[in-house]
């Protein structure tokens, strides 16, 4: 028989700091990747040059920088360093397997090494101080930051410090995002006033671009139409007869994600198989968007299924949000969406 889990708008998880440098590992859907399990998709070549470009990075991993340290820079007595760019950066669309291939680095490589998103390694930042987390990082050998964003002032000048501060004690850094370097917060804020912050993120990196289709859902069927609001926790019970199943209303469940802070959504969603998401609506606040839209990845990083009743996950956002300067955000969010929602009705293994 199916066991009830708690429902995600009465989940109130507590993140201690230990539990903050422990989470930074790819999570339980990238757990075993490698290169040699990335499918390169033949109609476009960038794929696979991406995977090579990876593999060669894989390889100097650990290697000296050369710098000297602090006392070296202060005296002058510093070796120059190469320059060369100390990360590299996966730009490409959604569902080309961006994720995939940046969790492959951080298993190919020995050593301390961490794998976060960008809120998570914000929100490090919080519960350490700038300072410490400098500190804590710089004994790794490869700092991974999944789906870098800059979605206002204040984060583009603490990312642009920490990457700075990491690449000049030879930490290697890789990202992916949707937006290269040099456009990263545009539309979002007056991404012109801090072009020196983002022109020293942009000068970190290598960028790798990576084109293709969203693999989520090449060559698959539509999904399927939500299911009525009555049928859909006994379609669950039936479908998984003893998986752990989550029950919540899209309406409090908004409300409820409100008051969690992104990080800590990763526990939020732990302990349970499936989620039964009842009457969804379309989201009309951009704060309670961008919320949902880690929730989504946080989801999608457990593979867990969603059975839902109401509109359908390509009618989440508004049509004003899809066109707007998080646009690309959102079309991820209903491309993990969608594919959680037909492993759901359908049985499937989500992609």
């Amino acid at each position: 028989m199916p066991s009830n889990a708690t429902p995600l708008s009465q989940r109130t998880p507590q993140l201690g700091v230990g539990q903050l440098l422990e989470g930074l590992r790819p999570s339980f859907r990238f757990a075993e990747v490698s290169f040699d399990s990335y499918i390169p998709d033949p109609a476009h070549p960038s794929q696979e040059k991406a995977v090579t470009a990876l593999r060669e990075f894989s390889a100097s991993v650990g290697a000296s920088q050369g710098g000297g340290g602090f006392l070296g820079k202060l005296f002058g007595r510093a070796p120059a360093r190469p320059k060369v760019p100390a990360g590299i950066y996966l730009d490409g669309g959604f569902g080309v397997g961006k994720t995939h291939l940046l969790a492959s680095l951080y298993h190919s490589v020995e050593g301390q090494r961490a794998f976060g998103t960008f809120v998570e390694y914000t929100n490090l930042v919080g519960a350490l101080s700038f300072r410490r987390t400098v500190d804590v990082l710089s004994d790794y050998a490869l700092v991974c930051i999944d789906e870098f964003e800059l979605d206002d002032p204040g984060d583009t000048v603490l990312m642009s410090r920490l990457m700075r501060e990491l690449a000049d004690a030879g930490v290697k850094l890789a990202a992916t995002s949707n937006t290269i370097p040099g456009s990263l917060g545009e539309g979002r804020f007056a991404a012109a006033d801090f072009q020196r912050e983002i022109q020293v993120l942009s000068d970190q990196f290598t960028v790798i671009k990576v084109d293709g289709e969203d693999y989520r859902h090449r060559g698959l069927p539509e999904a399927p139409a939500p299911l009525g609001s009555e049928e859909i926790e006994d379609f669950a019970t039936r479908q998984y007869p003893e998986a752990r199943i989550a029950v919540d209303d899209f309406d409090a469940l908004c409300n409820h994600i409100t008051g969690v802070h992104p990080s800590r959504y990763r526990q939020l969603v732990t302990d349970m198989d499936v989620l039964v998401l009842k009457d969804v609506e379309t989201i009309e606040a951009q704060a309670l968007a961008l919320r949902f839209v880690v929730l989504a990845d946080r989801l999608y990083d457990q593979d867990i299924k969603i059975v839902a009743s109401g509109k359908p996950f390509d009618q989440l956002f508004t049509e004003e949000m899809m066109a707007g300067g998080y646009m690309k955000k959102y079309h991820r969010t209903v491309s993990r969406l969608t594919a959680l929602a037909r492993a759901g009705q359908m049985g499937e293994v989500a992609l």
